[in-house]
């Protein structure tokens, strides 16, 4: 068994997860201004990226831009990795690809903890990626632990590139969020995924 193979339902049973789908996560999250390198980017590449159509494109041409933005915003302070095994507990199916994982420590050569976001591309149909990115957020939290890293909170995304839903994990708890953001709103989407990175730098400066 591995993350590719839980769906929603079979991760909770599996964890006995709570799972929360009724609340407007990031509502008090403020927009962050992309740089002129995103926007340029961005529009250039969106409607390329629709017209090819195909996961790898979207990762390519949409979500890495965006993901290698919140290094940039964040002075490169942090480490992204894409399409890397991140296998942390095969007995209970905690392992596996995953397609990007954004980390709290600027050793870029191998995972190092905190993880703190894993970010999973879908070509269309996101609810089919909830269960999966669910599993990753729990081998990233159990990982945190076996580590002593003191992260309350993994935060997730299933993406189209064109679509964004995120999800955040607590304990036992999957909150996902009842919004799902666009690429045009870039904006909200970039305050978003740089929240949980400026608390937990904050923390590591302290």
């Amino acid at each position: 068994m591995a993350y590719s193979d839980f769906t929603l339902a079979k991760v909770r049973e599996t964890f006995e997860l709570v799972i929360d789908e009724k609340r407007n996560l990031f509502k008090e999250v403020s927009p962050i201004q992309p740089s002129a390198i995103l926007t340029t980017l961005l529009n250039e590449y969106t409607q390329l990226a629709t017209a090819i159509n195909t996961e790898k494109a979207r990762s390519e041409l949409l979500i890495m831009p965006v993901l290698t933005e919140v290094r940039r915003q964040l002075n490169y302070q942090i480490s992204l990795f894409s399409g890397t095994d991140f296998d942390v507990d095969s007995s209970k199916g905690l392992n596996g690809f995953c397609d990007f994982i954004l980390c709290g420590s600027e050793e870029q050569f191998y995972i190092k903890a905190p993880v703190i976001t894993i970010v999973e591309a879908k070509n269309e149909n996101i609810k089919s990626g909830l269960g999966q990115r669910i599993a990753t957020m729990l081998a990233a939290q159990l990982f945190n632990q076996n580590t002593q890293q003191g992260i309350n909170t993994i935060y997730g995304v299933v993406t189209s590139g064109t679509n964004w839903r995120f999800l955040m994990l607590e304990d036992l708890t999957a909150y996902i969020d009842i919004v799902e953001y666009y690429i045009n709103d870039v904006e909200k989407i970039l305050g978003i995924l740089l929240q949980p990175f400026q608390s937990a730098l904050l923390q590591a400066s302290s």
